[in-house]
């Protein structure tokens, strides 16, 4: 009964993933390369609106831009259309133009025009900068050298002015409380792109390896497993309610991550704090109503925000699908059969009326907030899809 009922899952699952890679390069990739870039400014919008309109005055995020070239680069192998490999290549170059300080890091906020309006320091932006140049690097080899010298000569500058001396890094000199997890979620992403393709791959290595023991040290609490969002200096939960906030979705996000990580080092340990990360998620973040992830949740795993969002519903996914990958075979019906959940989850975020957009918000009523939709929603949907793939077609041939 058990392998008929994982031969359904997997049928299911199928179509599901093949449906929606279909979405990606047939109605997503195009819509947002048409309206959500801008050629004659050079830059990625914001925001596009729900009848397929860009939605031209927003300032701009700096985390918007390399999340973006990311999405182009990572889809324009050979036969991609040349509007995507224009906005990957120009995207980046744009995104250095305008964001690039003087002392080598980025900016964080442009106004609609493209003029650097807010030049601060946050360690998010540095981390998917870094995320992008590895895709630059992987699709674009004739600039791979190119990318590569950028990259170590902003981890080195990071190194240099923001390391912690714990471990980590912190997100401003002088010290700006409270130190976050997420950011060093998606430094640990971009080193772990980084050392299969750097020539020298050791000190992304060192890095990543110094994020996953500081995840497992200091991010995860010790006796139940949740992973925290904010922490003091010295890296413990930061006072009041702030400390306490648990997210779903990240606790999906970081364990596809330490699956990962563990994988490549062979550290059980790591992976027993993935499954278990995974559990928080599943057990506890998820409403039996809606059937989606819901945003936040108390380290007693209490209701702290019941709204559902877009990006926890494709974390959700990628970690169920790399688990029922990696785990005990015994184990796999269940990751199966939650990935299929996610695969859902995620499908009525995307059943807007103009398609290749999406709904970013679930209200508690099960209604989407009728907004623009979010470019930086792309990213996680993209991930998602291209990691629950490629997992499948592994799967398959098991």
């Amino acid at each position: 009964m058990l392998q008929t009922n994982q031969f359904t899952v997997m049928s299911s699952l199928s179509s599901e993933i093949k449906g929606m890679h279909g979405w990606l390069r047939r109605d997503a990739l195009p819509l947002w390369a048409e309206v959500g870039f801008d050629p004659q400014r050079g830059g990625f919008i914001e925001r596009v609106n729900l009848d397929g309109t860009p939605k031209l005055d927003d300032d701009v995020r700096a985390r918007v831009q390399p999340r973006q070239v990311y999405c182009y680069a990572v889809s324009g192998g050979q036969g991609a259309p040349s509007a995507w490999h224009e906005a990957a290549t120009a995207g980046f170059d744009w995104f250095e133009h305008v964001y690039r300080r003087t002392d080598g890091f980025f900016g964080n906020l442009a106004s609609p025009d493209g003029r650097l309006i807010d030049d601060s320091f946050d360690l998010y932006n540095q981390a998917f900068a870094l995320f992008a140049m590895a895709q630059v690097a992987r699709t674009y080899p004739t600039r791979a050298a190119e990318m590569e010298g950028k990259a170590v000569a902003l981890l080195s500058a990071m190194q240099q002015r923001y390391a912690h001396p714990l471990g980590g890094f912190e997100e401003a000199v002088p010290v700006k409380l409270p130190l976050c997890s997420n950011p060093h979620m998606h430094l640990l992403e971009a080193c772990l792109e980084w050392e299969r393709l750097a020539k020298n791959s050791s000190i992304w290595m060192s890095l990543a390896d110094e994020i996953a023991h500081l995840a497992q040290n200091r991010f995860i609490d010790p006796d139940t497993g949740v992973l925290r969002e904010f922490f003091d200096h010295d890296w413990r939960p930061y006072p009041g309610q702030k400390g306490r906030i648990v997210e779903p979705g990240h606790q999906f996000e970081w364990a596809w991550l330490l699956a990962r990580w563990s994988s490549s080092r062979n550290d059980g340990a790591a992976f027993d704090a993935a499954t278990r990360l995974f559990e928080i998620g599943a057990s506890h973040g998820l409403c039996p109503d809606r059937h989606v992830a819901i945003m936040a949740l108390f380290d007693d795993f209490s209701i702290a925000d019941p709204v559902a969002r877009l990006w926890p519903q494709t974390e959700w996914l990628k970690a169920a699908m790399l688990l029922a990958r990696l785990s005990d075979p015994a184990d796999r019906p269940g990751y199966l059969a939650s990935a299929l959940q996610a695969l859902r989850a995620v499908n009525m975020f995307l059943a807007t009326d103009v398609t290749g957009l999406w709904f970013d918000k679930m209200q508690v009523d099960g209604r989407f907030v009728d907004e623009p939709a979010p470019a930086s929603s792309f990213y996680h949907i993209v991930c998602a899809i291209l990691e629950a793939k490629s997992v499948f077609q592994e799967l398959r041939a098991i």
